[in-house]
C-alpha cells in the first residue's frame, strides 16, 4: 500500500505525491494532472473568499474584468459624473444661479451683455447695472422678455424678478473739501 501525501498547511497547493516520484508513462502523467486539478480547485476556493458584494441589493461577483455589457466600474464621461455629483449634492439651483453669471452673454445675447452686467441674485431677484441711463431704459422695456432668455437657458423659477439701475452716480457726500453739516447754501442755487 502506498504512503499517503503530507497534508499541506492550508491555502498551499498539494504536493505531487510520492507514487508518481518512482512513476513513468501513464502513471507519472495522471499523476501530475491530479496535482495540478488539486492546485486548481485550492486557487479557486480562495477566490471564493475573496468574492465582494455588489452595490445593488446584495448581488455577488468577482472581481477583475467587466465583461461586455455596461457595468458601473466602466469609465464614465466626466460630465456625466459631474451631473450626477451635482444631482446628489442637491446643487442644482445654485449651479442654476451661478450660469447667470458665469455665461451672461449666451444668457441674454451679446448685444445687452456688453451694456450691461448683472450684480447680485438674492431669492429670486437678479439686480443688473446697465452702463448708461439710456440703456438702463432699454433694459427695463426689455425685462419681460430678458426673464424668458433666463428662464429658457438656465431654468424655470430661478430668476423671478429683474431690478436694472443706471451706473452709480459719484457721491459727494465724502471728500477732502466735505464741509460738516448742511453746508453752504449758494453751491445750487
Amino acid at each position: 500500500m502506498p504512503a499517503e501525501p503530507k497534508r499541506p498547511p492550508s491555502g498551499d497547493p498539494p504536493p505531487v505525491p510520492d507514487a508518481a516520484a518512482g512513476a513513468s508513462g501513464p502513471e507519472l502523467a495522471r499523476a501530475v494532472l491530479d496535482a495540478a486539478k488539486a492546485r486548481r480547485e485550492a486557487a479557486a476556493r480562495t477566490r471564493r473568499r475573496s468574492v465582494v458584494s455588489g452595490e445593488g441589493g446584495g448581488e455577488r461577483r468577482l472581481r477583475g474584468y467587466s465583461g461586455p455589457g455596461p457595468d458601473p466600474r466602466d469609465p464614465q464621461p466626466l460630465g456625466a459624473v459631474l451631473a450626477k455629483l451635482v444631482k446628489a449634492r442637491g446643487w442644482e439651483q445654485p449651479a442654476a444661479e451661478a450660469t447667470v453669471f458665469g455665461s451672461w452673454e449666451r444668457v441674454v445675447g451679446p448685444e445687452v451683455a456688453q451694456h450691461s452686467r448683472p450684480v447680485k441674485l438674492e431669492g429670486g431677484e437678479l439686480t443688473v447695472e446697465a452702463r448708461s441711463t439710456a440703456w438702463a431704459t432699454q433694459l427695463r422695456l426689455l425685462a419681460g422678455s430678458l426673464l424668458q432668455q433666463i428662464a429658457r437657458e438656465v431654468g424655470h423659477n430661478v430668476v423671478r424678478k429683474l431690478h436694472i439701475h443706471g451706473p452709480a452716480a459719484p457721491s459727494w457726500s465724502k471728500g477732502p473739501r466735505r464741509v460738516r453739516g448742511r453746508g453752504p447754501r449758494d453751491t445750487y442755487g
